[in-house]
C-alpha cells in the first residue's frame, strides 16, 4: 500500500506524528481551527512538541506529490488521501463522563471523504470497544461503506509526554492493532518507518484500547498512594519526602512523588476505562479511589496552607497570594485539565486574592479555558503566601529572601530545600 496520509488534529499527539511521517510520505495535516494552520505555516509551534527547524524542514505550500506536509482546514483537500489518522482530543465532560464528540466529528468528516480501500487508524485515548462500536459505524453510516470490505481500520494509541524532549514519539514504544490479521500487519509496518523503538502488535483493537487506559491507570493509583501517604504524614507531623527517600533506598521500591494528577492522559484515562467497566455491570473500585483521592489534591493543599497561615497569626481573608505556576507539567505550555487552578479556586474561596505567574503558559489561553488572568511579573514582597505549584526551571533558584517576613511558603513539587520552605507536599 502506497500510503497518503492524512492526520486529522495537529495538537500535542498528531503535529509530531505528522512531521515525522512526512519525511517519508505525503501527508495532509487537517485541523478544524485555521488559526493552527496558519500559526504553523509561519513556522513555529506553539506547543513547543516540534522544534522550528523540524517542522520547516516538512512543510509544503501545495498538496505533496512525494515526502512533505501540507496544512488545511478544508475537507475536500483531504479526499485524495488514503490513510486517515485520527489524533483528537478525548475528554471527560463536568461529571467525569467521556466526551465522544471530537471523535464522533472526526469520523463524520472521514465518512465524507473516504473510498474503497482506504486505512482509518484511531489514536485517540478510549474505552475498550469504543473504536468498534462508537467511531467505524459512524463512518459506514456517513459513507454507505462497510468495515473490512470497503475500508479497513486500526488502532495504535498515541504516547506522548508533553515537554519531554528525551522521550519523543519516535523513541516511545508504539503499540500497534488492526481490524483484520492482514491490516494489523500493514498499520504496524507503517509506524515501524518512524518509530525507532520499536512496535507491539496487539491481538486486537480492543487490547490496544485497553492497553492504553491502564498504563496511565496504574499510574494514577500509584499516585493516588502517595497522596495519601502525604495526608497521614500531614497528621503525624513527619515529612514525605522525607520517608519517600528513605523508602527508596530498596532495590525494588517504586518511585512515586505526591502532587497534582491533570493534563490530557492520568487524570482522564482512568474514567474511560471506568465508564466501560461499569456499563459491563462491573463498579471498579481501586481505579475510582485513586480518581477521588488525586482530584481533591488541590482542594487540601489549599486548606494546608490556610492552616500554616493561621498558626502565623497571617489573616486569611484578603490575603494576597501568589501562585507560581499554572501548566499541569514543567517546562511545558500545556494547560489541559490542571490541577493547579482547584489550589487556585480554593484559596479564593478562603478569600484570599490569588495572583498566578507563569512563563511557559499562554495569558490567552488560560484566560479563555479558566477565567484565570495571568500577572506578567511580580515583587515577592506584596504577598502573604507563595506557593510553588510547577517546577519550571525558572523557578528552581527563585531567590525567597525578599519575601515578607512572616509569609508563608508552600512547595507543592518539593523543588526547594524544605529550611527554605513552611511546608511542602
Amino acid at each position: 500500500m502506497e500510503h497518503r496520509i492524512c492526520m486529522i488534529g495537529l495538537g500535542y499527539v498528531g503535529l509530531p506524528l505528522a512531521v515525522e511521517f512526512a519525511k517519508h510520505f505525503p501527508v495532509v495535516g487537517f485541523d478544524i481551527h485555521q488559526g493552527r494552520v496558519d500559526e504553523l505555516y509561519t513556522g513555529h509551534d506553539s506547543t513547543l512538541e516540534v522544534e522550528d527547524s523540524n517542522l520547516q524542514s516538512v512543510l509544503v505550500r501545495h498538496q505533496p506529490e512525494g515526502k512533505g506536509l501540507y496544512l488545511t482546514t478544508k475537507l475536500d483537500e483531504i479526499r485524495g488521501c488514503n490513510t486517515y489518522i485520527v489524533t483528537v482530543p478525548t475528554p471527560v465532560d463536568k461529571n467525569n463522563r467521556p466526551d465522544l464528540t471530537p471523535l464522533v466529528k472526526a469520523s463524520e468528516s472521514i465518512g465524507k471523504v473516504i473510498s474503497d480501500g482506504d486505512l482509518v487508524i484511531y489514536e485517540s485515548t478510549v474505552y475498550p470497544g469504543c473504536t468498534e462500536d462508537d467511531c467505524l459505524p459512524v463512518i459506514e453510516r456517513v459513507s454507505g461503506k462497510k468495515l473490512n470490505v470497503d475500508f479497513f481500520a486500526g488502532y495504535s494509541p498515541e504516547r506522548i509526554n508533553p515537554g519531554d524532549k528525551e522521550h519523543t514519539v519516535t523513541t516511545i514504544f508504539k503499540v500497534t492493532s488492526g481490524s483484520t490479521p492482514e491490516i494489523a500487519e500493514v498499520v504496524d509496518q507503517l509506524y515501524k518507518k518512524v518509530i525507532k523503538a520499536g512496535t507491539h502488535k496487539a491481538p486486537s483493537i480492543k487490547v490496544a484500547e485497553s492497553a492504553k487506559v491502564i498504563e496511565n491507570s496504574q499510574r494514577d493509583i500509584n499516585i493516588a498512594f502517595v497522596n495519601e501517604l502525604a495526608r497521614i504524614c500531614a497528621h503525624l507531623g513527619i515529612d514525605t519526602r522525607d520517608v519517600l527517600e528513605a523508602a527508596g533506598t530498596k532495590w525494588n521500591f517504586l518511585k512515586f512523588s505526591p502532587g497534582l494528577v491533570g493534563g490530557h492522559c492520568i487524570g482522564v484515562d482512568p474514567y474511560y476505562m471506568a465508564q466501560k467497566a461499569q456499563e459491563a455491570g462491573y463498579h471498579p473500585e481501586i481505579i475510582l479511589a485513586g480518581r477521588r483521592m488525586n482530584d481533591g489534591m488541590g482542594a487540601w493543599i489549599a486548606s494546608q496552607v490556610v492552616k500554616l497561615m493561621i498558626r502565623r497569626d497571617l489573616p486569611v481573608n484578603n490575603s494576597r497570594a501568589l501562585v507560581l505556576g499554572i501548566t499541569f507539567k514543567e517546562n511545558c505550555p500545556d494547560i489541559r485539565n490542571t490541577k493547579v487552578v482547584d489550589v487556585v479556586h480554593e484559596m479564593e474561596a478562603f478569600g484570599v486574592k490569588v495572583d498566578v505567574f507563569d512563563p511557559w503558559a499562554k495569558a490567552s489561553e488560560v484566560a479563555h479555558e479558566y477565567g484565570l488572568k495571568l500577572i506578567p511579573s511580580y515583587h515577592l514582597t506584596d504577598y502573604d503566601v507563595i506557593i510553588l505549584a510547577v517546577a519550571h526551571h525558572q523557578f528552581l533558584s527563585l531567590d525567597l529572601s525578599g519575601r515578607k517576613p512572616l509569609s508563608v511558603v508552600y512547595d507543592i513539587k518539593g523543588l526547594w530545600d524544605k529550611e527554605k520552605v513552611d511546608g511542602r507536599l
